[in-house]
């Protein structure tokens, strides 16, 4: 019998490479990018509404005083026509009242009663993330297309002058957090909530955190969030109420550093909160024990996050020359990041003697926390690659592009399968460097043809 296959690890499988233009993953890209600019000018043209005032007319200038014969119009602003923009509600009328009303009746006077299934109702963050495709890529040289002379590799045609990188991408579970208006102090008052990727579910109760009201960000949750309280953020929808994710993707990511370097320092988690380590996640805390190695061993058994506290940005890069990729971008896309968090550590309370007074609570329970810095190893799953002149769009979408560092299998359960196999990456850093050299050959034999 063969081993179960992993339904979770095969969406990075690569579909069959496909030599048709048309439907190329180039193609697709393109008319992606067509349509977002057709949505993004309609999106233009109807808020400015100038269709309701084509018609209007407000009267005779004060040169045409001689006509006496024609009334008076008077003249006003155009306030008055801004109902005409407003679309009429539309009431039920007698008649389908009437309809439904006979159709209760008919249905009461039927001897059983059938229950109706009801489909549950969607999440309204549901698939609101933007996904991106494996990039498809082919090494076979006898792809080509004879009238341009490129290799048809998959790489984009503009890979050095219209995308943008994002690397080393962390390991974890895709998300969208969701703050929401809190009558409390920000930051301790909870307003955060955080949403599965394709179902929009909760994945965490409401808690507190430094980020602003009314705000929407694409965020990786970290596989030891636990361990460290890192929640990496990728992507900024909107901020504040405000709608960024229109603009196009090099704005996004530095509003977003830029925003989240403005935060103030997250507080400590609050003390209603248990820390203690649940049975169940034994294995999991020996697990990934090595991820903070300066915590000694009896704080990281003893404490455990019970919300992320630090929203860290994944490291974006502009310049994707093929020199820039092979030499750094590639490189980061492989190693494993560090990042300094600070762990709450318990510190017992002061002991009294029974001459002490206890004034304003000091002889309460609840121990006194102090932090302590720590470096938490994140290890990278791959890079993504973003087109700079696209917007934010949800589902799926081949304006983003995928290429993870490890080798996709069909029995990605086994732990020998992926022995031998080159990982996306690697394809993608041979791709490069084939390119970088016909480059070079190019530039060569332009040389020599201006010698002659």
């Amino acid at each position: 019998m063969f081993a179960k296959t992993d339904r979770k690890a095969l969406f990075k499988s690569p579909p069959t490479v496909f030599t048709d233009k048309l439907i190329s993953q180039e193609a697709r890209r393109s008319k992606a990018l067509e349509e977002q600019k057709r949505r993004r000018a309609q999106k233009f043209e109807s808020s400015r509404q100038l269709d309701a005032f084509a018609d209007l007319n407000l009267g005779n200038s004060d040169d045409d005083g001689d006509l006496e014969d024609e009334p008076e119009i008077i003249r006003e602003g155009v306030s008055g026509f801004v109902q005409m923009v407003s679309q009429p509600v539309e009431t039920p009328s007698l008649s389908s009242d009437a309809h439904n009303h006979e159709t209760v009746q008919s249905g009461k006077r039927r001897g059983k009663t059938r229950r109706k299934r009801i489909k549950a109702k969607s999440s309204t963050w549901a698939d609101k993330c933007m996904y991106a495709e494996l990039l498809e890529m082919n090494e076979e040289a006898h792809l080509w297309d004879n009238q341009s002379g490129d290799v048809i590799d998959g790489l984009p045609r503009d890979l050095e002058a219209a995308w943008v990188a994002v690397a080393p991408v962390p390991a974890g579970k895709r998300c969208l957090a969701v703050t929401h208006q809190s009558a409390g102090v920000v930051g301790i008052s909870p307003n955060t909530t955080l949403r599965s990727r394709v179902l929009g579910k909760m994945l965490l109760p409401r808690f507190p955190s430094s980020l602003p009201p009314l705000t929407v960000l694409d965020c990786i949750l970290d596989v030891n969030w636990r361990d460290n309280g890192i929640i990496h953020v990728l992507d900024v929808l909107k901020w504040k109420g405000q709608d960024v994710g229109d603009c196009e993707t090099p704005f996004r990511f530095w509003w977003r550093d830029t925003r989240l370097a403005e935060l103030p320092k997250p507080p400590l988690p609050s003390g209603r909160f248990s820390f203690t380590v649940p049975s169940t996640t034994a294995d999991t805390s020996s697990q990934n024990a090595g991820s903070l190695p300066n915590m000694p061993t009896s704080e990281r058994e003893r404490y455990r996050f019970p919300y992320p506290t630090s929203f860290v940005p994944i490291p974006y890069h502009i310049d994707t020359t093929l020199t820039s990729l092979s030499s750094f971008i590639i490189p980061m896309a492989r190693s494993t990041r560090e990042i300094s968090v600070d762990i709450p550590v318990n510190v017992s309370p002061p002991e009294f003697t029974s001459h002490d007074m206890a004034v304003d609570g000091t002889h309460d329970s609840a121990p006194l926390r102090s932090t302590t810095s720590a470096i938490a190893r994140v290890d990278s799953d791959g890079l993504l690659l973003y087109v700079s002149h696209a917007s934010y769009e949800e589902g799926t979408s081949p304006l983003s592009c995928w290429i993870p560092n490890k080798a996709i299998t069909e029995h990605p359960e086994l732990p020998s399968s992926s022995e031998g196999h080159d990982s996306p990456l690697d394809v993608f850093q041979r791709l490069v460097q084939r390119r970088t050299v016909r480059n070079l050959h190019v530039v060569l034999g332009l040389q020599d043809s201006m010698d002659m």
